[in-house]
C-alpha cells in the first residue's frame, strides 16, 4: 500500500476561499456573491481585495441565484456562496429554471455539507445534495477530497463554460494532495493500484478509503483506491478499467446512499459491467445533532466501514 505524505490538517472552505482569492487576482470576470456567510465561506480575502466584485445579497438564496444568472449575460464569471442545504434545495427551482435550463456559465459553491457539519443538525445537514445536482441536464458536480484540492478545483472551474456545483465541508480534514497538482474535471485519481477490489470514494471520504487501504493491506488484501472527484460527468474509463482488473467495488460518500457516487456507479456496472459492488453511505436517514467524529462513526461512514464493505463484496466475488 502506498505511503501518503500528510502536509497539514484544514478544512476544504479554506481551500474554496484560497482559490477563489486567486481567482480575484487573476482573472478580471469572476465576480463573487454571498447570502450572509462571508467568513462562514472563507470568501473575505476576495471582499477585501476586490470590493467592486464582491456582493452581499444577505439571507436571500434565490435572489443570489437569479442575480448570478443575470450577471453572466453580462459575461462575467459568478461564483455564490452559502452552506450546501441553502445553496441546493432551497434554491432548486431557480437554479433548474435560471440557471441550468439555460447553461448559464454559474458557478454553485456550497460549504458545510454532510453530516460532519455536526452540532448545527439534520435541517443543515443535506445529504442529498449531490443527487439533486447531478439530475440536472448539463450540470458539472464536483466534490474535492482535501484543501489543495478544492482549492485547485475552485480555480479549475472558472474556466469552464457552463454550470457548476462545487461541494466542500467545515471539518479539518487531512490535506495530502500536492498543491501544485492539476485539476481535470471529470477525470479519476487512482491513489494505489490493487488487484482485489476497486474503492471508489469522494470527498471526505477519501482519506477514509486511503486509512482503510492500508488496514486492509495488513490482512493481504490489495485495494485499489481511486478518488471520484468529480460525480458528474463520471469517469466511466476509469471506473471499467479498475473493475475489468478487480471484480468488485466498494463506494465510499458522505451522502444517501439513494442518487450519490455509488448510485451513478452502480448504473454504468448495470450497463456496461455487471460486478458485485457495497455501497459505504448514510442509508435512508437525516442526521442529527452531535460532533462530527460521533456522527461518522453513528452513520457508519469510518475506515472501519469500508473495511467492512470489501470484506462483504468479496465474498460475492
Amino acid at each position: 500500500m502506498k505511503k501518503f505524505d500528510i502536509q497539514n490538517v484544514k478544512d476544504t472552505r479554506s481551500g474554496f476561499g484560497a482559490g477563489l482569492s486567486e481567482l480575484g487576482k487573476t482573472n478580471p470576470k469572476v465576480v463573487a456573491l454571498c447570502a450572509d456567510l462571508t467568513g462562514s465561506l472563507k470568501m473575505d480575502a476576495f471582499q477585501k481585495e476586490h470590493p467592486e466584485r464582491f456582493f452581499q445579497v444577505g439571507i436571500a438564496e434565490a435572489n443570489m441565484m437569479g442575480v448570478a444568472a443575470g450577471l453572466t449575460i453580462g459575461g462575467w464569471i459568478p461564483f455564490t456562496g452559502t452552506f450546501a442545504n441553502f445553496s441546493t434545495g432551497r434554491v432548486y427551482d431557480q437554479i433548474r429554471q435560471s440557471i441550468a435550463y439555460s447553461g448559464k456559465n454559474v458557478k454553485i459553491c456550497a460549504s458545510h455539507a454532510g453530516i460532519t457539519l455536526g452540532e448545527d443538525g439534520a435541517t443543515h445537514q443535506i445529504l442529498e445534495d449531490l443527487g439533486l445536482m447531478k439530475m440536472l441536464p448539463g450540470m458539472v458536480v464536483i466534490n474535492p477530497c482535501d484543501y489543495n484540492q478544492t482549492k485547485a478545483a475552485t480555480i479549475a472551474i472558472a474556466n469552464y463554460d457552463g454550470p457548476v456545483y462545487l461541494r466542500f465541508g467545515r471539518p479539518a480534514v487531512p490535506n495530502f494532495t500536492e498543491a501544485d497538482a492539476p485539476f481535470e474535471i471529470g477525470k479519476a485519481l487512482v491513489l494505489n493500484e490493487g488487484k482485489d477490489v476497486s474503492i471508489f470514494a469522494t470527498g471526505h471520504l477519501v482519506w477514509k478509503a486511503i486509512e482503510a487501504g492500508q488496514a486492509l493491506a495488513e490482512m493481504g488484501i490489495d485495494a485499489e483506491i481511486i478518488n471520484i472527484h468529480t460525480i458528474k460527468p463520471l469517469d466511466e474509463e476509469a471506473v471499467l478499467k479498475s473493475v475489468a482488473k478487480t471484480r468488485c467495488v466498494v463506494t465510499a460518500e458522505e451522502h444517501q446512499m439513494n442518487g450519490g457516487l455509488g448510485d451513478s456507479i452502480a448504473q454504468l456496472l448495470a450497463r456496461k459491467n455487471p460486478t458485485p459492488l457495497e455501497m459505504v453511505a448514510v442509508n435512508d436517514s437525516f442526521g442529527e445533532s452531535g460532533t462530527p467524529d460521533d456522527l461518522m462513526k453513528k452513520y457508519g461512514l469510518e475506515s472501519s466501514n469500508i473495511v467492512a464493505a470489501v470484506q462483504a463484496v468479496l465474498k460475492r466475488k
